[in-house]
Parts: structure tokens; C-alpha cells; sequence
């Protein structure tokens, strides 16, 4: 499109296959825009665009983001409170006629598959090192490996015990992103092969920080948590691998039960037709059972 509009926090600048969203600095703009800087949005991450009557005469311009395709709406979940939604140009009421052209022109870049969620991560996270302080510990993440350092003034003796913490992406399977703005907010870092049963409470689990007056604010710990999400995911391929190996491995040890129960219930048939012997049957369903 090649064309500029812009609103009350930010400037979109369109291009042919994506958007530039630029937020303007100030005392009253949310933190978290003025933490992001920009974002460029490919077409192809998006599902929908919105066009709706907004406060104070005001109309508000919004592009919805496909499923997983952008690790930080992916860690917000849900909790980004609407003046903080960065997909949102609010605009004056008098540039309605404006905002519903450039919405028709965006609703025509949307590809074949926006209505499906994307496969992968099309909107790029912000870039490690990172760092932030919670309120139990500092944690920092230099684009591979995700470290918690305790504080004696707030972290439980459970955590202390424990010692500092470090974890590999390819540890990892996902995070846990409770805003600090509601009630237990956290950081939990979801690590593969961890019990079904669920983690504990934030404050007793080495593999989270929780949040505080102060500490762990939106603006510092959600692009903490989308870069994590983002390494995360594009470490994936290369787990999943290790993971399929080390389960092959464990199958060449030891067979599968249900396969044992079936030859065993076989060679039952076997015996009862009189095609093997009691020492035969005895002996072959003792080598079966050996291989459990």
C-alpha cells in the first residue's frame, strides 16, 4: 500500500506484504508500547480486521492476530488489558471514512489461511538478552538458556534450597505468563517431561518467579516471556528428535506389554489345540516374559 495512517499511540506504515507498527513515546502511552519500539506484522499473521466506535469520540482500528502466530499475544493469553493491545489504532472519530478504507484494504491482503491458525511464529518476538527483576529473583535470558537468580529478601526457602536456577530451551516446552496485575501473577517456565499432575504454587517452584508490587510489571516480563516462547517453539524440531531417539532406544530394550500379552495369549491357543507341549509352552512364555 505504501501508505501512513496514524493514530493516538502509534503509527501504521503499510507495505505491500505487512504492516509497520510504529508507537510513539510519551508519559501517557502504555509502557509495554513503548517497551516494544515497533513491530512489523506480516498480512499472513493476521485473521481479521475490526472496525469499531471507540470512547471519547474516537474510532479504533484493529487487526486480529492468527492463533500462534505471534508469541506475545500467545503469552498474554487473554490477560492484556485493551488500552495495552498493541493490534489497536485508535483514531479520531472524524477519520472513520479513512480508517474503513485502509480496513477494506487490509481485509484484501489477508491470505487464503487466516481463518486456520498459523503452524508456526510469523511475528518476530524482541530479541535477547533480556532481563527483569520479580519479585523473588532476577531472571535473564541470553537467547539460549533462561536463568533465575534468587533474592534473600523474597524467595521461599524451597527456592533457596534449590539454588539458582538454568534452563536450555530444548528443556523447555512452553511458559506460563500470569500478569502482574492479577492475582498470583508469574512466570513459569513448563519443562518437558514434568508430572501430569501439574505444577505447585509459583512461590515454591524453582521453575517460576513470581511478580510483585513493582516487580515483573507487563512492560519488562511479557516480552521476557514471548522471546522464551519464541526460542521455545523454534527449538522444537531438534527435541521432538532427541525425544523420539531416546524413546527408540527404550523400545529396543523392552517391548511393548500389550504385544507380549498377545503372543502368550497365541501360544495359549497353541497349547490348547495340542500343537505344543506343556514344557514347550512353558518355556516359550517364560522367554516372552523375560522381555517385559
Amino acid at each position: 500500500m505504501g501508505d501512513v495512517l496514524a493514530g493516538f499511540h502509534a503509527v501504521w506504515e503499510f507495505d505491500t506484504d505487512s504492516v509497520l507498527i510504529r508507537f510513539e513515546r510519551g508519559i501517557r502511552r502504555p509502557r509495554l508500547f513503548q517497551a516494544l519500539g515497533e513491530r512489523r506484522i506480516p498480512y499472513e499473521a493476521l485473521r481479521a480486521i475490526e472496525l469499531t466506535e471507540g470512547r471519547r469520540g474516537t474510532v479504533v482500528l484493529r487487526a486480529v492476530p492468527r492463533q500462534g502466530a505471534d508469541p506475545l499475544m500467545e503469552a498474554a493469553d487473554g490477560q492484556l488489558k485493551e488500552e495495552a493491545d498493541p493490534y489497536r489504532l485508535v483514531l479520531p472519530a472524524e477519520r472513520e471514512t479513512l480508517a474503513e478504507y485502509y480496513a477494506e484494504e487490509l481485509r484484501t491482503a489477508l491470505g487464503p489461511e487466516a481463518k486456520e491458525p498459523a503452524d508456526r511464529h510469523l511475528v518476530a518476538a524482541p530479541e535477547p538478552p533480556l532481563h527483569f527483576k520479580a519479585y523473588d529473583g532476577k531472571a535473564s535470558f541470553d537467547g539460549s538458556s533462561v536463568a533465575f537468580r534468587w533474592f534473600w529478601t523474597g524467595a521461599s526457602s524451597a527456592k533457596w534450597k534449590s539454588g539458582d536456577q538454568s534452563f536450555s530451551v530444548g528443556e523447555l516446552a512452553g511458559i506460563e505468563w500470569r500478569s502482574p496485575e492479577i492475582f498470583n501473577g508469574h512466570l513459569r517456565l513448563l519443562e518437558r517431561g514434568a508430572p501430569e499432575s501439574g505444577p505447585g504454587a509459583a512461590d515454591q517452584d524453582p521453575a517460576a518467579v513470581v511478580f510483585g508490587l513493582g516487580y515483573g510489571l507487563v512492560h519488562e516480563s511479557l516480552p521476557f516471556a514471548a522471546s522464551v516462547l519464541q526460542a521455545v517453539r523454534a527449538a522444537e524440531p531438534a527435541a521432538d528428535t532427541r525425544e523420539r531417539e531416546r524413546v527408540g532406544r527404550a523400545g529396543d530394550a523392552r517391548r511393548d506389554p500389550a504385544d507380549i500379552a498377545d503372543r502368550i495369549r497365541h501360544l495359549g491357543e497353541l497349547h490348547d489345540a495340542g500343537l505344543l507341549t506343556d514344557d514347550e509352552f512353558s518355556a516359550k512364555k517364560a522367554e516372552l516374559l523375560a522381555e517385559l
